[in-house]
């Protein structure tokens, strides 16, 4: 893979990521030591208006994993993204992204979006690539 290889407007393949479950919401929360029950017990879901809610960062690690599958990640310098929705237990996430602009230091800028089936974006943001060049 090589900077030559990119162009502004290419797209990457689609990541389709299996529904968020529940048990998927649980070890997220033992992995990342981010217990708020609003991820995990219904009873806080209903009581926030919600329901259970699925982690942010569970989401933009998605988006990242999207991100790396195109580009290896020792290659990827930045991630900036924003939250936009939501994400709930049966969601479906999908990634995709696109090349917006190539520099002449061999950095690629790009884009990527993490929404569920429906079209809802949940997360969406830039990324900064320095790729070799074949020169």
């Amino acid at each position: 893979m090589y900077f030559e290889d990119f162009h502004v407007g290419d797209s990457f393949p689609v990541l389709k990521k299996s529904p968020i479950t529940r048990v998927q919401l649980v070890k997220y929360a033992g992995a990342s030591g981010d217990f708020n029950p609003l991820h995990t017990v219904e009873e806080v879901g209903q009581k926030a208006g919600t329901g259970i809610i699925a982690h942010g960062m569970l989401v933009m690690g998605m988006a990242s994993q999207g991100i790396t599958s195109w580009i290896p990640r020792k290659y990827v310098q930045k991630v900036n993204v924003r939250f936009r929705r939501m994400t709930f237990p049966g969601e479906e996430i999908q990634v995709t992204g696109r090349v917006l602009e190539k520099k002449a230091d061999c950095k690629v800028i790009g884009e990527v979006i993490a929404m569920n089936s429906q079209g809802e974006v949940k997360v969406a943001g830039t990324f900064e690539a320095i790729l070799p060049s074949r020169a």
